[in-house]
């Protein structure tokens, strides 16, 4: 197996630029893109079945378990580097500690209480979040143009999902739930900006996202065994089918183009495709759940696309 370049201890002017979202947005970066989306766009549904019968921390264990094996399945393909200091293993296990184990694990906890449309609407607030976590921990200046843009996305995504929200019972339980997922969503920037951080240190995305896979499952089995969940297994067709699905398309494909397309456009820019997947994930709502597009679902897409102009056209 052959080995990487050493890594080195400073980043080049490439990879400044990228962190600090100023990299162009071309053609490779709008395939990563629509990856991303597609992917994410159907993850939704697939939840939906992995948390009737099995425990959320149960069924994150098995979920990150065939996505580590197929990342490192993968990474051993592209004969890339499977060995680092245990220093950079820091970044890896806070990598897995807070996208791949507390991200999942709150928006699981918090879809039982709350209305998937509120889901999207929580989760697109990582366009702004991203923002003011690189300005805080990078010192990245906030652009206007990507500032305004996710607020555009974000405000429509609400509009969008308003009938939904609306109608929902907004109780103690529901608050829990929103408190969970807006917890999550912070994770998850976090992660955005640890993955920044390791992407910098010039360590290829693959490798960092199996060993981040491989700590979240050291990190969703403790917390499964603290909680005394069983680790039991739903053999229906419908969990067996979700499972592949987030483990292979949502997680593997998903974070590959995701977490490549942050390195390269920097994580303001990347993280607007929270914004755009609750719009494809309506659009396949439309054809197999019979959504209904509404006046202010219609006035909510438009600010959405129109944000990812500000956002993409840098």
């Amino acid at each position: 197996m052959t080995t990487s370049p050493s890594i080195s201890s400073r980043p080049s002017a490439a990879a400044t630029r990228s962190a600090a979202g100023t990299g162009r947005f071309g053609a490779y970066d709008a395939l990563l893109y629509a990856i991303t989306v597609f992917a994410w766009s159907t993850s939704w549904i697939a939840m939906k079945a992995q948390i009737v019968s099995v425990a959320p921390e149960v069924s994150l264990v098995w979920r990150f378990v065939i996505s580590a094996a197929a990342m490192w399945i993968w990474v051993v393909i592209r004969r890339e580097r499977v060995t680092f200091p245990w220093r950079e293993h820091l970044g890896f296990a806070a990598l897995g500690f807070f996208i791949f184990s507390m991200n999942f694990n709150l928006f699981y906890h918090g879809a039982q209480g709350l209305p998937s449309g509120l889901l999207s609407v929580v989760f697109s607030l990582a366009s702004v979040i991203n923002l003011l976590m690189g300005f805080v921990i990078f010192r990245q200046s906030i652009s206007t143009r990507v500032l305004i843009g996710g607020l555009l996305g974000f405000s429509g995504v609400a509009a969008m999902f308003w009938p939904r929200i609306a109608g929902a019972d907004f109780d103690l339980a529901a608050a829990g739930g929103l408190a969970l997922c807006v917890a999550g969503t912070t994770f998850f920037c976090a992660g955005n900006m640890v993955s920044s951080a390791v992407q910098r240190r010039g360590i290829p995305v693959l490798a960092a996202t199996a060993w981040g896979m491989t700590w979240a499952v050291v990190f969703l089995m403790f917390a499964a065994v603290i909680q005394g969940e069983a680790f039991v297994f739903d053999t229906s067709v419908s969990y067996v089918v979700s499972l592949l699905w987030l483990s292979i398309v949502s997680s593997v494909a998903a974070f590959w183009a995701y977490l490549t397309l942050l390195g390269r456009i920097g994580a303001a820019r990347a993280g607007y495709a929270t914004v755009m997947f609750p719009v494809f994930a309506l659009a396949i709502s439309t054809v197999f759940e019979g959504y209904v597009w509404t006046g202010p679902a219609i006035v909510g897409l438009a600010a959405v696309l129109l944000g990812n102009l500000f956002v993409l056209r840098h």
